[in-house]
């Protein structure tokens, strides 16, 4: 259908949307058009009883708060998308609410399961420095996945130890990283010779799956009791930040969070570091 595949260009160029989240929207339209085709239902002239049959049929299919969540969100980004075009005249989702989501809390890792990921990088070679590089990164930036394959030489500013990335919805904020990473980047881009930090071996650059298949090899040795990937080490930066007294507001800024609500849900697990040591040693 052509509206969506403008669509998808569009999150693409103009929101700048991960190719994750773009796969992920074509799967839920699709699975939508596919009901609406079965139900005889015309996408442009949908009613609220056409609305109706389609959370019966999600509910029905016993999907996840998530998954059902994520397809409303796909759906309403979509009818906003076709009435900015033009082509109706409301959009009927905007009246729909997500299901309500259960908080999980997020993995992050120790210092010490930390420190092990650090110690089992051999840096003798190339492609182990870009390891440790890649890790120390992943830490000391707090950056998503996407940023950091995105990341340019010619972003990071070596004089106060910052670098420009392009989050969520192309907006643009600093981060920084430390002593450790400066180090390991300083031996790794020696040499360099593409404009972008973190390449293959044909000089090009990484891809969000190759940099999650690296951390998936780093990890898999060390018999760790969290489940590592990209995101649990930006887990592990936001919780460490305020566990050792960040206010929140800063740590939101540092992620590139919109809204505060998003960053919220480390103070829990801050809180139940704090209870633990509290319940550790105090006695009474």
């Amino acid at each position: 259908m052509v509206e969506v595949g403008n669509f998808l260009v569009y999150l693409k160029k103009e929101l700048n949307y991960s190719d994750n989240t773009i796969n992920s929207y074509k799967l839920d339209l699709n699975d939508f058009f596919l009901f609406a085709k079965k139900n005889k239902i015309d996408y442009l002239k949908l009613t609220n009883e056409d609305i109706r049959k389609y959370l019966k049929y999600l509910d029905e299919e016993k999907l996840k708060n998530t998954t059902i969540s994520r397809r409303i969100s796909a759906l309403r980004s979509f009818y906003n998308y076709l009435l900015n075009k033009g082509l109706i005249d409301f959009n009927i989702f905007s009246s729909i609410r997500n299901p309500k989501l259960e908080k999980k809390l997020p993995n992050y890792l120790n210092y010490e399961e930390l420190a092990k990921i650090f110690d089992s990088i051999d840096t003798t070679s190339k492609e182990g420095l870009k390891n440790r590089l890649l890790i120390e990164m992943l830490y000391a930036t707090g950056c998503r996945v996407s940023e950091i394959a995105n990341i340019k030489v010619k972003d990071i500013n070596f004089s106060n130890n910052s670098i420009r990335v392009l989050g969520k919805g192309n907006k643009e904020r600093i981060v920084y990283f430390g002593e450790y990473a400066r180090y390991y980047l300083n031996k790794y881009i020696e040499g360099h010779k593409s404009e972008y930090l973190f390449v293959n071996k044909d000089n090009a650059k990484l891809n969000i799956y190759e940099i999650e298949y690296m951390v998936r090899e780093i990890v898999k040795n060390l018999a760790l009791k969290t489940h590592v990937t990209p995101h649990t080490l930006r887990h592990t930066f936001a919780t460490h930040l305020l566990n050792n007294g960040a206010d929140i507001k800063t740590v939101q800024e540092l992620l590139g969070h919109s809204s505060l609500n998003t960053t919220g849900i480390y103070t829990h697990v801050s809180n139940a570091r704090i209870k633990e040591i509290y319940l550790k040693t105090f006695n009474r």
